[in-house]
């Protein structure tokens, strides 16, 4: 027989032993972050399916390796490389291996408009005159 079939809470624990990756939550559902506050991966709970934020290189050859696990999202979050992930075909490692690239990728980008602090003003240049 077969590993059991990953679970949400399956999902979610591998998410949370990710170094600095915690649990928020967006449009209804339950989202991971990353440090900086980007979105690499989320939970939906009917059907069960998680998600992870991947460049599109990276889900492609997620796709054509496990295509029974790992699905582009429709339209252009897919072409942009969110990739769905059918729990009930998942396994750990599979998973692991994901959602860490994922969480690379997000900590590669700059921080969430949430996240970001406001601008400083610009401080005048050396020997310029103030009006």
């Amino acid at each position: 027989p077969g590993a059991e079939p990953m679970t949400p809470n399956g999902f979610r624990r591998i998410v949370l032993a990710l170094e600095g990756a915690v649990e928020s939550a967006h449009m209804g559902h339950p989202d991971f972050r990353a440090a900086n506050g980007r979105i690499f991966a989320s939970l939906h709970g009917d059907p069960q399916r998680g998600m992870a934020v991947l460049t599109p290189e990276d889900q492609q050859r997620f796709t054509a390796g496990a295509p029974e696990v790992f699905e582009p999202a429709a339209g252009a979050w897919g072409e942009m490389g969110c990739t769905l992930v059918h729990l009930r075909h998942a396994d750990e490692e599979q998973v692991g291996e994901a959602l860490t690239l994922a969480l690379q990728l997000a900590l590669t980008k700059k921080p969430s408009k949430s996240k970001a602090k406001a601008k400083p003003q610009p401080k005048p240049k050396a020997g310029a005159r103030l009006r």
